[in-house]
């Protein structure tokens, strides 16, 4: 069962996520918080794959065999993969999002696009839940384009280097957390499981 007191624990070392969730599901009276097990976050291994799906199930898979046989067992559990696909790049950076922009950074992404007009790009991901036994999962989709420059500080990640379509123009390091939550991949995935735990609070 899913009620107020149920904590959904979300498998992430990512505290901005971490946040992004508990604001979203706050909305609908569930509560999230960090897994941590052994008293550290459990490390989980990516496999090499461009589905964003795949690392997402198999990071499922992982949580499900870390806590097996633990007081966690039956909890509620939380994934998510996410990444930047550009059109003009075949899909790069993909699942490989957070690697890239380690290695290359905002700047390095904006240099392979340089000259190049054609800047269309979206934000996808796939969140997973682990509910009573069984994997729901859930992708969400923010289009967009690629900015000339970097602009804005809010958010993380691509953000201000990414423009949404349903935005005003700005950069997603440009829109406060309320206005980019209400038009991000990730909200609206995150939206669309706390809809699907609440639909079943009577199992």
């Amino acid at each position: 069962m899913v009620s107020d007191k149920t904590e959904i624990l979300f498998a992430t070392g990512n505290r901005h996520k971490i946040e992004e969730a508990k604001e979203i599901f706050t909305k609908y009276d569930l509560s999230v918080s960090q897994l941590i097990v052994d008293g550290k976050r459990p490390h989980l291994s990516e496999p090499q794959t461009d589905s964003i799906e795949e690392v997402s199930k198999s990071k499922i898979q992982q949580v499900r065999e870390i806590i097996s046989g633990t007081a966690l067992e039956q909890s509620v559990i939380l994934v998510e993969d996410s990444g930047l696909f550009i059109e003009t790049l075949g899909g790069f950076p993909g699942p490989y999002s957070s690697y890239v922009k380690e290695k290359l950074g905002l700047s390095g992404i904006l240099e392979l696009l340089r000259n190049n007009s054609h800047r269309k790009a979206k934000f996808m991901a796939a969140v997973g839940i682990h509910h009573n036994g069984k994997n729901t999962f859930v992708v969400g989709t923010c289009e967009g384009r690629i900015s000339l420059e970097i602009k804005g500080s809010e958010g993380f990640g691509y953000d201000p280097i990414f423009i949404p379509n349903e935005a005003d123009g700005r950069t997603c390091g440009e829109l406060s957390n309320e206005e980019k939550s209400l038009i991000s991949h990730r909200g609206m995935a995150l939206k669309e499981v706390a809809e699907y735990l609440i639909s079943r609070q009577s199992e």
